[in-house]
């Protein structure tokens, strides 16, 4: 039987030739999203909607309706953004023990954050609040290195920043709708924090539900694999702005996900960068709720009108999402990251000056908003591609506990400075410290050029 060899200059088989007509829908198809981000996406749309009708109205409903001083607050609020990072490790490694349990960890995250919402309607004072605030967040530690894990997982590394940005930009849409509905329960009824609780909690139990029917487990979830069980080709290290890690190990040679395993991955150049600049640049976020303070304060707006602040943010981080997601894709995961905080810094600087423009809520809300969007799904997708798929989510779990335990410590020292010394000298402090950090970040990091950009 005669069989023509393309290579020898001969006329192609037919096989050959459905197998070159194949490779353009091959290309799409690694383009694509896949159906696990969407699954993912639409999960935390929905939880999002919950998480944030409380976030939006929960400063004001401290500080006006409870009379918390802003250092009690700052407690509050360290421990709201921050005390995830307690149990993000745990919840990274129980989800790499079972292989496929990324699914139900996650699950149970989603399902005790639900569970703490009614509850917000019988705490009155800082410590039961606080509590249910703990509770909360140990549900957001559980759930977040899991499901991003997931998403990771699922995509190729050529195309997880884009992965990232879609899941991130739907995450937002959510975010976006939990002011809204919040702001129009609160006109609309007598009692308003109480229905707006209540409501979360529905809302949150939907999105439970959602992940349990829809979201696929196990080795389902992982995406298409290119040979030896490998998720398609690795990137450079220039694509992905990391040093070259050696293939990853497969069959009895793969890493064993133990805790000690996933600690001994900060001994990788590339995680152990991340992991410090990430820690480092958290030290100087101003938590969300205290930009919203803040911008409240400059402009005077009335508190009817506060839950609205989080709209603008959030529009921001949805409409930059999946551009920034696939420009970290092309130009670099860490030029984008680092420029991200450039963003941050402008909008510190905003709330600093005199100017009291009708466009001041808007530029500050949009660099906000655009500080998420070029660090919250980069950074994940950077971190990816310094960790071996057995132990994923641990090692996301690493880079996310450095990061939040630095931002609960900024709430603490941000809402202590403010209340010894006022809301202007607190700020400024945490500009200089974030231009010192960035500053360092890229002198730890250089970013490098992509292959297309040339030789530096």
């Amino acid at each position: 039987m005669y069989v023509a060899d393309s290579r020898a200059g001969t006329p192609e088989t037919p096989a050959a030739s459905a197998e070159s007509a194949a490779r353009p829908q091959a290309g799409r198809r690694l383009a694509a999203v896949a159906p696990t981000v969407l699954a993912l996406g639409t999960v935390s749309l929905i939880t999002d909607v919950s998480s944030e009708m409380v976030t939006a109205v929960l400063p004001l409903y401290l500080v006006a309706g409870l009379g918390l001083s802003p250092l009690g607050f700052g407690l509050l609020d360290g421990i709201y953004n921050g005390f995830s990072a307690l149990v993000r490790l745990v919840g990274g490694h129980l989800a790499d023990r079972g292989g496929g349990r990324h699914k139900w960890v996650a699950g149970a995250g989603y399902a005790l954050s639900a569970a703490c919402k009614p509850l917000l309607l019988v705490a009155q004072t800082l410590t039961p609040i606080g509590l249910v605030l703990a509770a909360d967040r140990t549900g957001k530690g559980l759930r977040t290195a899991p499901r991003d894990a997931l998403i990771s997982l699922s995509s190729t590394p050529e195309t997880r920043g884009r992965a990232f940005g879609v899941h991130r930009a739907m995450d937002t849409a959510g975010a976006l709708l939990g002011p809204l509905a919040a702001f129009l329960i609160l006109r609309a009824t007598v009692d308003g924090y109480d229905a707006v609780f209540m409501v979360s909690f529905c809302v949150a139990v939907v999105g439970v539900l959602v992940l349990v029917l829809f979201v696929p487990g196990g080795p389902a979830a992982q995406g298409p694999r290119g040979p030896r069980g490998s998720q398609g080709p690795r990137t450079t290290a220039e694509d992905a702005d990391v040093p070259a890690e050696p293939a990853e190990p497969v069959g009895p040679t793969a890493p064993r996900p133990t805790l000690r395993a996933a600690l001994a991955l900060l001994r990788r150049p590339g995680l152990r960068g991340i992991a410090l600049c990430a820690l480092l640049l958290g030290l100087a976020t101003v938590s969300d709720s205290f930009m919203f303070l803040l911008l409240q304060r400059r402009l005077g707006v009335p508190d009817r009108w506060f839950a609205l602040l989080p709209v603008g943010t959030a529009a921001a981080f949805l409409l930059l999402a999946v551009p920034l997601g696939r420009l970290a894709d092309r130009a670099g995961r860490w030029r984008v990251f680092l420029a991200g905080h450039g963003a941050l810094l402008l909008a510190y600087a905003l709330l600093l000056t005199s100017w009291h423009g009708t466009a001041l809520p808007f530029a500050v809300l949009f660099l906000h908003g655009g500080f998420y969007a070029a660090t919250d799904g980069v950074l994940m997708a950077a971190a990816s591609d310094s960790v071996p798929k057995e132990l994923r989510s641990s090692g996301l779990a690493l880079v996310q506990t450095g990061q939040a335990l630095a931002r609960f410590v900024c709430s603490l020292a941000f809402g202590a400075a403010w209340t010894a010394w006022g809301d202007r000298t607190a700020l400024t402090a945490s500009a200089v410290a974030l231009a010192l950090c960035a500053l360092f970040s890229m002198s730890l990091r250089p970013v490098r050029r992509t292959p297309s950009e040339g030789p530096a």
